[in-house]
């Protein structure tokens, strides 16, 4: 489990999955992927995320507030096989509408992140999102994530091609600096 200031990070259970199915179905939330996701293809991605924690202890965490309220998730995951840019672990968050606005996003994900870069689990991670997604763009902003333009991406994801900007994140030097020490 991670912890901020106002946030818990926790592994999934099974009491998640209403809220993360009715976070999906939420047209407003999901206008980034093209549309909600049904209720079957919610679940299958709980599973996925709930199997990356189970499996590797990391991945896409349930996200809270301290007060135990559940707001969306948040981490990092190992990318899907064949995926257009190779094997790579890559950041994401997503929060149902009322969390919007109060720097949750930014926060969770500076904690993950964190925690990777903490226990050496790579050298980097990416972060992508649409061009139109000024959203997540100023999160990763927010994060001092780099901009790697040579990295951007179009994937056909079984509905349109899709079309990622590719920003990195990478230890602070006083994680690189300490990890060449040990």
């Amino acid at each position: 489990m991670l912890t901020t200031s106002r946030l818990r990070l926790r592994p999934w259970l099974e009491a998640d999955r209403p809220a993360f199915a009715a976070m999906h179905g939420d047209p407003e939330v999901m206008v980034d992927a093209g549309r909600p996701l049904t209720r079957e293809k919610s679940d299958r991605k709980f599973d996925r995320y709930r199997a990356a924690h189970d499996e590797l202890r990391f991945g896409h965490w349930a996200v809270e507030t301290l007060a135990g309220e559940w707001i969306g998730y948040c981490g990092v995951m190992p990318s899907k096989a064949g995926h257009v840019l190779g094997e790579h672990l890559s950041a994401g968050w997503r929060l149902k509408r009322s969390a919007w606005g109060f720097g949750y996003a930014t926060e969770a994900a500076r904690a993950a992140l964190a925690d990777i870069f903490d226990r050496a689990l790579a050298d980097e991670v990416l972060a992508y999102t649409a061009p139109d997604n000024l959203r997540s763009q100023a999160v990763m902003d927010r994060l001092g994530l780099r901009r790697d333009m040579a990295r951007d991406f179009s994937m056909d994801d079984g509905r349109r091609l899709w079309t990622g900007l590719v920003w990195v994140a990478a230890p602070s030097e006083d994680q690189a600096r300490s990890d060449a020490l040990a």
